[in-house]
Order: structure tokens, then sequence, then C-alpha cells
């Protein structure tokens, strides 16, 4: 595993873990937590277990709740510029946030989905209807390219994750996602950021540094 500290990766064995189980015999409590020190920072490691309510000691989740996150590989200025500010913001916490609460990253995610649309066009009350909008685009200018709209589909099957309204009070309300949503939350975001934004913004330079050598060569601009 990564070591949340130092960010080293070390081998995970079983035997280098403490774990403690909450309950008794007759008191089941789907809980426990285990422990580790890393071998390379020397930080102790400590994960809660979440297990099933159904099944004793089967494992349903883990969470890191020591140490406490700090990103050291992610940071504003990791983002491109020509990301909105707000959005680089809201992005950033959503992936910072991932190991300690899958949920509360998938709250942020999804206000950045919303954002990223509506600042597109698509103001729909809900993120499904604005994915319905933008998949449904017979605009060949502003239609997406087939690897995204795979991506974007991909949000239909969040549950009730796309179905909500985002609104002033709303805006962060936690909403129950699968282990793994959390995460391609982040992934369709980066996608998105990279289609509004990113590319665009590199077409934009390259087309005003071909411009500028047209201009020296006396020849006409090229077009956008």
């Amino acid at each position: 595993m990564q070591c949340p500290n130092c960010l080293v990766a070390f081998h995970d064995v079983e035997d280098d873990w403490i774990q403690e189980d909450f309950g008794t015999p007759e008191y089941y409590v789907p809980y426990g937590l285990k422990g580790a020190i890393c071998p390379n920072c020397k930080v102790p490691i400590v994960i809660l277990l979440c297990y099933d309510r159904n099944i004793r000691f089967q494992i349903k989740s883990e969470q890191t709740i020591y140490p406490p996150l700090v990103s050291k590989t992610h940071s504003i200025s990791s983002i491109p510029e020509a990301v909105p500010y707000n959005l680089r913001e809201d992005f950033l916490e959503a992936r910072n946030v991932l190991p300690i609460s899958p949920k509360a990253s998938a709250a942020l995610s999804r206000r950045v989905l919303q954002t990223i649309l509506a600042e597109n066009g698509y103001t729909q009350r809900n993120l499904s209807r604005q994915v319905d909008a933008l998949l449904n685009e017979t605009d060949p200018t502003r239609m997406l390219p087939s690897y995204l709209r795979d991506v974007i589909d991909a949000i239909r099957n969040f549950g009730n994750f796309s179905a909500h309204p985002v609104t002033d009070i709303t805006s962060l309300q936690v909403i129950d996602v699968e282990p793994n949503e959390a995460e391609w939350c982040i992934e369709i975001v980066e996608a998105l950021f990279d289609h509004y934004y990113i590319r665009p913004a590199k077409n934009k330079e390259r087309l005003a540094g071909l411009n500028a050598k047209l201009k020296q060569a006396g020849k006409p601009e090229a077009k956008s």
C-alpha cells in the first residue's frame, strides 16, 4: 500500500498489522480498527474497518483515519490555470478528501460537474437532465467526441447521485455512492476539464503562435 503521510509504497504484509474489533461475542459491532507503522517515515497508519451488518466480520470497506490526509502531490497549481479557479478549488478538495470520505468527495464532484455543464449552456434542474441534454446535443460544434460520451453516460448508473437538484442549500448534499463511483466522478471531471478548458486553451495558444509567425511572414492570419 501507499503511506498517506510520505506517499512511499511499501509491501503490505498482514502480519505487520495490529487489528482490534469492537463489541463482544454476544453483541456485534460492525466496526474495527487496524494499524501499522510505515517502514519509511515511521508514522503510524490507522484504518477504520467497516463490516457488513449482516455478515459477521465481513469487511465492506476501509478508510484511513490517521494520519489526516494532507496531499503532497495534489495542489491548486497541479491543475492547469485554464480551468476556472472555483472549479479547481472544489475539484482539488474532492480529490484530496476521497480516501477519507468517498461520499463527501462525490458531493464535491457533483457540484463541479453541474457547474461545468451549466457554464457550457446546459442549465437543466439536475445533473441527470443536464447529461441528457448534453448527450442529445445536435449542434456538431458542441457534440462530445465518442470517448467522452461513454464516460459521461456512466453517470446514469450512479443511483441517486445525478437525480438530486443542486441548489444553494443542497449543493454539497451527501448522497450515497458505491465504493468506486467517487473515483469515477473524479475521472469524469478530469475528462471534462480537458475537453472544455484545457484543450481549447492550448489550441488558442498554438493559434496565436502560428498567427505571429504568419504576420511576421506577411501572410494572412489563420482563422480560429
